[in-house]
């Protein structure tokens, strides 16, 4: 599914919205200054028209004159022209910008549009002459345009003014929630403390108490859990080691290669198996409730060492550990050393269990402070491969376990954010199981 920003949205639909709005309003006032433009142009052609009949054609009746052109100073091709017509239609009197013939012959008082002017010919006031006014064409067209960009282009002008505006405005406004969404993204993995107050506005606060509920909820739960995993550890232990020392002092009672002797070492061997059993399902109860969830600094290779150094004295049928630390001497990691113990104990103990007897275990440290643990066994399908670290599923060798070791594993490595990785057969090797751990973050010395 494609990620997206509420921010960048919101930005983008708000100058949407106003760029629409502005384009819209600049056709509008595009229009309405046109149309106020020209009418202004028009009432002043007008004007000038009818006080130039009174007095120009009064004058020409009153003195009879020859028709003439009337040189003004300045006259340019902006300049408005006019016409004296006589009854006849022919040009009595006109400026030396008007043509030689009428602007118009249809002698209609209004408003007229001829090849390159805008004409207005006045009413008569006397029957003999009529005046005609035009404004050039291009001048028209050329004041309506610079009135238009007048108008408009200081809008346009402006979008990237109101761009920063918005998504300044917008940004600032989101900082409530990004403060909310770093605080949110803190409570991932450890850290179940509820967010202090961060000035929220009224939409956020409700987002807020309902997170701080469910944080509380959850805190709840899993110490629940924990205590339950805890008490249930204690409460099965104490009765299955002391149902285990009795059957231990009743195999003291019987003679030793009788019948009873072997039925009371069956039942040693059964209790013992499920005090195993017991043990990996109260580890999977404590991985599942996330007891790695924890972020603690701690020393890995010292871990490592107590693990390997216990094992080693206890060997599971002859089997041995080999610790490579290759020039490390402290991989400092975040997370919790109980957990970690844990997941490395079912890795090891897994190892030993399903390993040759006569090939040990070995553990490396990696350079970048991981650790790898391989044993030498029949290669594994990479169907078995894949299921491995599900619940009760074993790689089919044979041995006595529990199928909750890797699980356990698996479980702890993802709450602490560890990659584990499992290879089977080994590189250049037909044979051989491996299980690699990249911790995040790894200081190694």
């Amino acid at each position: 599914m494609k990620s997206w920003s509420l921010s960048t949205r919101i930005i983008s639909s708000v100058l949407m919205v106003v760029i629409l709005g502005l384009l819209v309003l600049s056709f509008a006032v595009g229009g309405f200054t046109r149309y106020e433009v020209t009418e202004r142009l028009d009432n002043s052609l007008q004007e000038v028209s009818e006080r130039l009949q009174t007095a120009v054609a009064t004058r020409l009746h009153d003195s009879g004159a020859a028709p003439s052109i009337a040189w003004l100073p300045e006259v340019g091709p902006r300049t408005l022209a006019y016409q004296i017509v006589d009854v006849t239609g022919h040009v009595v009197l006109r400026s030396q910008n008007a043509p030689q013939d009428a602007f118009e012959r249809a002698w209609r008082t209004g408003f007229a549009n001829v090849p390159h002017f805008r004409v207005y010919v006045a009413s008569p006031v006397a029957e003999k002459y009529r005046v005609l006014v035009g404004e050039p064409t291009f001048h028209r067209r050329e004041a309506v345009r610079r009135a238009m960009l007048i108008s408009v282009v200081p809008m346009l002008l402006f979008l990237p003014v109101i761009w920063l505006l918005v998504r300044l405005i917008v940004r600032r406004a989101l900082r409530p929630l990004d403060r909310l969404h770093d605080e949110m993204r803190a409570r991932g993995s450890g850290n179940l403390q509820p967010i202090p107050p961060l000035d929220l506005p009224d939409e956020l606060i409700s987002i807020q108490r309902a997170i701080n509920t469910l944080l509380a909820r959850l805190e709840a739960a899993l110490s629940t859990e924990r205590a339950f995993a805890a008490s249930a550890a204690h409460e099965l232990r104490n009765p299955l080691a002391a149902l285990l020392a009795q059957v231990q002092m009743l195999g003291r009672m019987v003679p030793a290669g009788s019948d009873a002797y072997r039925r009371v070492d069956i039942i040693g061997d059964r209790t013992r198996r499920l005090g195993r059993t017991v043990e990996k399902l109260l580890q999977f109860s404590r991985a599942s409730s996330g007891v790695a969830f924890r972020r603690d600094r701690f020393d890995l290779l010292t871990v490592v060492h107590v693990l390997v150094d216990d094992l080693g004295h206890n060997p599971h049928d002859g089997r041995s550990i080999g610790l490579t630390p290759n020039g490390v001497d402290h991989i400092f990691v975040h997370g919790d050393m109980d957990a970690t113990g844990i997941m490395l104990r079912n890795l090891l103990e897994n190892a030993l269990l399903h390993g040759r007897d006569s090939a040990p275990v070995r553990v490396a440290v990696l350079p970048g402070g991981g650790i790898d643990i391989t044993n030498d066994c029949p290669a594994l399908p990479p169907d078995v491969l894949a299921r491995l670290t599900s619940p009760f599923v074993r790689g089919g060798s044979g041995a006595r376990g529990s199928g909750l070791g890797l699980a356990i594993a698996s479980n702890i490595a993802a709450q602490m954010d560890v990659t584990l990785r499992l290879r089977s057969p080994l590189p250049g090797s037909a044979r051989g199981f491996g299980v690699c751990l990249t911790f995040p973050a790894a200081e190694v010395a």
